[in-house]
């Protein structure tokens, strides 16, 4: 099935006999401000106008577990995220949709859990909320419970030791900035650098201006290029496993399965006996 949905899509599906659960995925990440910017508050944003019939998933607290040496956004509580899909109205025999208002990380979060978790039927909004050319609504629904019961395991997932191996064995992308990933400015984690062995490929090459995936065909020579050969396994990490669910998304489009590093940076960078490489030179 494929893992992406135009708007006009998700529209004819919301129509139609059989529509999809919606999920609203909004996120940033926030950093603190000197000059006291308030962090940006996802179900604000819901609140304030989404797609019909949406429902609110906070990603801080039900797609991920609580921040520490795991990482930023470890993986949730199996108990407390199925919770969390069941009060959405998510059922294993009904699809899923899901969207954020940017390029799609969050989402992709959203998309890479469920399907590790077991649910067969889960697309991301192509071009997110801003792809999204119908009303809007304020009203806040609430769903008929789902029975979604999560089995964690049906996708590749990598921890520390594992990505390490991968990038000395297979092929491992670095998911963040260019710059973050050189070691040149690393605003949030302790330490700047990449896993040696890495190769940048920074998400925000997946998507077009507009904020939509490229052509799989074109991601598909991106990520050969990447050294994505079809010979080898592929990984992927990012800062604290948000942006890199996305990339894996867009290997996906492509036809390239990957595993997730979910602790990412922020787990490995924790650690001081993990090594770290600077520049842009992967070793």
């Amino acid at each position: 099935m494929n893992a992406i949905i135009s708007a006009s899509e998700l529209a004819s599906d919301l129509a139609g006999p059989n529509p999809p659960v919606v999920l609203d995925i909004r996120w940033q990440l926030s950093l603190a401000t000197a000059d006291g910017a308030v962090p940006f508050d996802g179900r604000a944003a819901y609140e304030a106008g989404h797609i019909p019939g949406a429902v609110f998933v906070d990603l801080d607290a039900e797609l991920a577990g609580k921040a520490g040496d795991a990482g930023r956004h470890p993986l949730p509580d199996p108990e407390i995220f199925g919770a969390a899909m069941r009060a959405a109205g998510v059922s294993d025999d009904r699809d899923v949709v899901v969207y954020d208002g940017g390029v799609g990380w969050a989402a992709a979060r959203a998309w890479w859990l469920l399907g590790w978790t077991g649910h067969p039927s889960v697309r991301v909004l192509d071009g997110g909320l801003a792809a999204w050319s119908g009303p809007l609504s304020t009203e806040v629904p609430t769903p008929t419970p789902g029975s979604f019961v999560p089995a964690p395991g049906a996708r590749s997932l990598l921890d520390a030791d594992g990505a390490a191996a991968l990038a000395r064995t297979g092929l491992l992308l670095d998911a963040r900035a260019g710059e973050r990933y050189r070691g040149e400015v690393e605003p949030i984690d302790p330490v700047g650098g990449h896993i040696p062995g890495a190769v940048s490929a920074p998400t925000t090459e997946n998507v077009t201006e507009s904020g939509e995936f490229r052509p799989a065909a074109e991601l598909a020579d991106r990520f050969k290029s990447l050294g994505a050969t079809g010979t080898s396994e592929v990984g992927v990490y990012c800062g604290s496993g948000v942006s890199a669910a996305h990339q894996v998304l867009a290997l996906a489009v492509a036809g390239i399965p990957a595993a997730l590093y979910v602790g990412s940076w922020s787990e490995w960078s924790r650690d001081g006996n993990r090594p770290v490489a600077v520049g842009a030179d992967p070793q």
